[in-house]
């Protein structure tokens, strides 16, 4: 990451920075007094290039905007090799110069109001960023709103955070009902999970020693380690740390000698003098006297760099930064332009040679009016398919693409002066985006607004699919929030009733869009949820006649649709696993969704195709065919994204084995990080 940026005027003044380290004030002046002023280093020759300064362990890189005076300094490390930092300084130039242009230009302007200007620089940094060297969000000299990290993503660092909660013991608890939680004890005698026995102990986890509970004392002061060591070859069972190791004896030589339950409040941390408590952690945590404040203490999310609101009032998601990338596809054009004018000049040095070359190298690079045949687009697409492989797409998905090119420009002529390598790059770029266009609308918001209105309105049902550990919960916590800002009321339901935690990350996140949407005054969230053990189809089920008020509860009765969206999530399962994915097509059928979305990782590779097809064919009707005219899902949100770069091969190979569209792209682990497809951005991503 940076460690400092800065926006200077050519007379000295600092206009704008923003410092993520610790930095000396002589590592800026020295570039000002060896390049600018005493000219011991050339400036560099373009007014595009970003040419490099080393100072101690420092490399500065810059460029200028000379039209309104400013220079533009990016500070990092040299043992960093930070590509995107030229990127990020052409935009910079791009973006300020056009805000603050015309008023820099005004005589004696020794100042401007860059109040505007931080969130948009952190956004160029989020968008230009690889990932590789990122620092957190906070800074030293400047403050910003703080987005809010999902409290099951692992990107925190703090060493004093409680240990997480054990994995639950599925005893039945009876215990009073939360609000906003809807809770029912029935079960189906058809449910797939195995309840754990309830002699079974959660494992400990294993954390820092500031974490870990320390026994109670007893002989020699030994401790919880070595007396487990002790009894490591006995029958008898491990200590849990709390009983008194006085009067503590092998199995047989005491009658009684049962380990002690334990329960967890809602920091993580164990509750002492409450054994008779039932050990089941999908039951509300112990309540303490600030619970009600501690859960209203969230982060804001800024929700400008997610979206913005229509003059129709909705709110709709940005796309990525179009504004930057034809910023930065200009700069690139200038650059080259500038690079081949200078090699031009350089290469004149005599007449002879200048003409000879210039007439080779145009014969040899440039092809016109040339019919191709297979012989000459076979290397070129060979070439091609390897570059579509190294972008992640899949070996099938590539070989596919590269034959209808060859089908396409058989026997066709090029174009005047047109190389027939760029005549596969443009066909290809045609190709790729004819497969990522959906054929179909995606407008979720209109669907939203005519199924909940009018004569025969209904909540809006989405449920969330996928492998284990791609990001499902996180995603749907995602949309819940974009729900929201559009004033909706959303219930989440707790499908996966079989991952130990899933009901309680659930929970986790509820709480916290609750705290959002009661902030901003927008929309509503609740949670349903009917503990682990269940069938997650009679769930799914009994949530949307929940949401739809129907047979009128009694809580309810004379009131009429009590959510506008039903959020369904749904346990992780090995595509492969065929006793699994069976149990979708009963979840299909019961739930009956608007909408599947199928959550894939940027970062999965060519298994992708596997995962979308086994996905898509077990969602049919009652009659045995595909729903969704046939193709089985509604649509895919494609997680991690920024992880991978320009290696979003994944797309492509979804969408080129199902026919399923792309509806979202995760991009980080805040509730606004999510986006809508851009195929311009992704075709430039698989062509770059």
């Amino acid at each position: 990451m940076l460690d400092a940026f800065e926006i200077l005027t050519t007379s000295g003044i600092v206009l704008w920075r923003r410092h993520y380290a610790p930095l000396s004030s002589n590592v800026i002046d020295s570039l000002v007094r060896d390049v600018f002023i005493e000219e011991k280093q050339k400036s560099g020759g373009a007014e595009n290039s970003a040419p490099s300064y080393k100072k101690d362990r420092y490399t500065l890189r810059w460029t200028s905007a000379k039209d309104v005076g400013l220079v533009f300094v990016a500070v990092y490390r040299s043992l960093l090799h930070l590509s995107w930092v030229e990127n990020l300084l052409a935009a910079v130039r791009g973006l300020f110069t056009k805000a603050y242009g015309q008023e820099l230009r005004k005589p004696h302007t020794l100042k401007v109001d860059t109040a505007q200007w931080n969130p948009m620089f952190d956004a160029l940094v989020n968008r230009l960023d690889t990932g590789s060297t990122r620092r957190q969000s906070d800074t030293l000299d400047s403050e910003g709103p703080t987005e809010l990290t999902p409290p099951s993503s692992s990107a925190g660092d703090d060493a004093h955070e409680p240990p997480p909660v054990p994995a639950p013991l599925f005893k039945k608890p009876a215990i009073p009902a939360k609000k906003g939680v809807v809770v029912d004890d029935t079960t189906s005698t058809d449910a797939t999970p195995v309840p754990t026995p309830d002699t079974s102990r959660p494992a400990t986890p294993g954390h820092a020693a500031s974490h870990i509970l320390t026994a109670k004392g007893g002989p020699g002061k030994a401790s919880r380690r070595s007396r487990k060591g002790q009894t490591f070859n006995t029958s008898a069972p491990a200590s849990s740390g709390d009983e008194s190791s006085a009067g503590r004896t092998l199995k047989g030589s005491g009658k009684n000698a049962t380990k002690g339950k334990r329960r967890w409040d809602i920091d993580g941390m164990a509750v002492e003098g409450d054994d008779d408590g039932v050990l089941d952690y999908s039951a509300p945590a112990t309540p303490g006297p600030d619970t009600a404040d501690r859960e209203l203490d969230v982060s804001d999310v800024n929700t400008s760099q997610m979206g913005s609101h229509t003059g129709k009032g909705q709110f709709v998601l940005k796309d990525l930064d179009d504004e930057v990338d034809a910023i930065l596809a200009s700069s690139k054009q200038q650059s080259t332009s500038t690079t081949t004018t200078n090699g031009e000049i350089a290469t004149g040095s005599g007449l002879l040679n200048t003409a000879t070359s210039r007439l080779t190298s145009l014969f040899r690079n440039v092809v016109g009016g040339k019919t191709l045949s297979k012989s000459d687009l076979q290397q070129p697409l060979q070439q091609m398919q390897t570059h579509l492989l190294e972008k992640n797409v899949a070996r099938e998905a590539a070989e596919r693409l590269c034959q209808s090119v060859e089908i396409n420009l058989l026997d066709q002529k090029t174009a005047d002066f047109t190389s027939i390598d760029a005549t596969i790059r443009d066909s290809m770029t045609k190709a790729l985006t004819r497969m990522l266009t959906p054929t179909s609308s995606l407008d979720l918001l209109r669907d939203v607004s005519s199924t909940t209105s009018g004569p025969g309105a209904r909540p809006y049902v989405i449920s969330i699919v996928g492998v284990n550990g791609v990001g499902k919960s996180t995603n749907l916590s995602k949309i819940a929030f974009f729900l929201l800002q559009n004033r909706f009321r959303v219930l989440v339901v707790a499908g996966d009733t079989f991952r130990c935690g899933a009901v309680e990350q659930l929970r986790v996140h509820v709480r916290n869009l609750s705290a959002l949407s009661q902030r901003e005054g927008v929309g509503k969230v609740e949670l349903f949820e009917k503990g682990y053990g269940k069938d997650a189809a009679t769930v799914a089920r009994d949530a949307v006649a929940f949401a739809t008020n129907r047979d009128g509860h009694a809580q309810v009765q004379g009131q009429g649709m009590l959510y506008d969206v039903v959020l369904i999530d749904t346990a992780g399962r090995r595509h492969n696993d065929t006793r699994l994915m069976s149990s979708l097509t009963k979840f299909g059928q019961l739930a009956n969704p608007d909408k599947v979305f199928m959550v894939g990782e940027a970062l999965v590779g060519t298994d992708s195709v596997a995962q979308a097809r086994n996905f898509a064919k077990e969602f049919v009707d009652t009659k045995g065919k595909l729903r969704n005219n046939g193709v089985g899902m509604d649509g895919f949100i494609i997680s991690k994204c920024d992880t991978v770069g320009d290696m979003v091969g994944t797309l492509v190979s979804m969408v080129h084995a199902t026919g399923i569209p792309v509806v979202f792209l995760g991009v980080g682990q805040h509730y606004g990080d999510l986006r809508g497809l851009n195929v311009g951005w992704a075709v430039d991503k698989l062509m770059k």
